[in-house]
């Protein structure tokens, strides 16, 4: 079974293309034809072929997120197989499926040939993730709301638990009320740095400029990820350097956790300076992800 210029026409990440355009650009793939249970991709795996199934139906899965199916014709990866983006979910045939499939570095040499070809496919590719991404900011508005809502609503049932006769489940519904409001401010959001934007901090071994360098894994108001590799214990005190792309900043804390994942290390109180310096780089790495 193959697919023609028309069978994907109505596709957005098509729509742009020319019937000679999308000629040409499916002589690019092959067909293949895979059996039900074979996972075609798993979360993680580096994109190096981008297909399209024409036949069949394909399973999407991400970490704890919903499954859902794909019928044809549908593109399966399209974004990090031209971005080299590592693939996003896992995906596995629930029926036995056709795809037609094309390696990336077939691709790229085929745009090379045509730019007139890979500008048309690259701008309808940018409209398709500027969709995704207004679709996506939609829902974390509505998340958001949800969570303003929840945290209110949370508030109201902690203030009628202290106003009302004292139970014996009083102070433990007020302490988990209390928790979870703590839990839900927007100072304990967390980012992460990227390599355009990297922080990595320097322990203090002894002190002086020779102390064990780590990666920083994730950031927020008054809390700090670090990697695993600092070994720092449960409870221990931490006085470090902390390197941002604009400068150091020295800062201190307590380990409040440790584990495979990362530590996390409760700040202790900065001084103005050095507090606007650090909520200045934790900005930028917000505004990474923020569309104008």
């Amino acid at each position: 079974m193959t697919a023609s210029a028309r069978d994907l026409r109505h596709l957005p990440l098509f729509r742009s293309l020319s019937d000679a355009q999308l000629e040409e650009l499916l002589r690019a793939f092959a067909s293949r034809t895979v059996k039900a249970g074979t996972t075609l991709f798993n979360e993680g795996d580096p994109a190096t072929v981008f297909q399209i199934l024409i036949a069949g139906e394909v399973e999407l899965s991400e970490g704890d997120e919903p499954r859902f199916s794909v019928k044809p014709f549908a593109p399966l990866g399209e974004l990090g197989a031209l971005s080299g983006l590592p693939r996003a979910s896992t995906a596995v045939v629930l029926r036995d499926a056709t795809l037609l499939e094309a390696k990336t570095d077939e691709l790229m040499r085929l745009f090379s040939k045509s730019s007139e070809l890979a500008f048309t496919f690259y701008r309808s590719l940018l409209a398709v993730v500027g969709d995704k991404v207004r679709r996506d900011k939609q829902r974390i508005q509505e998340m958001r709301s949800n969570i303003i809502r929840t945290q209110k609503a949370m508030k109201t049932i902690r203030d009628l638990v202290l106003e009302g006769d004292e139970t014996a489940l009083s102070q433990p519904i007020c302490d988990r009320l209390d928790v979870l409001i703590e839990n839900n401010r927007r100072a304990h959001y967390r980012v992460s740095p990227q390599p355009t934007h990297p922080a990595s901090a320097r322990l203090a071994n002894g002190g002086g400029s020779n102390g064990t360098r780590v990666d920083v894994i994730e950031l927020s108001e008054g809390f700090l990820k670090l990697s695993p590799t600092a070994k720092l214990a449960t409870g221990a005190e931490a006085t470090l350097v902390l390197t941002l792309p604009k400068g150091e900043i020295p800062v201190s804390g307590k380990v409040e956790r440790a584990g495979t994942d990362g530590i996390l290390l409760k700040l202790d109180l900065l001084i103005d300076e050095y507090k606007r310096a650090l909520n200045g780089y934790m900005t930028e790495l917000q505004m990474l992800d923020f569309v104008v």
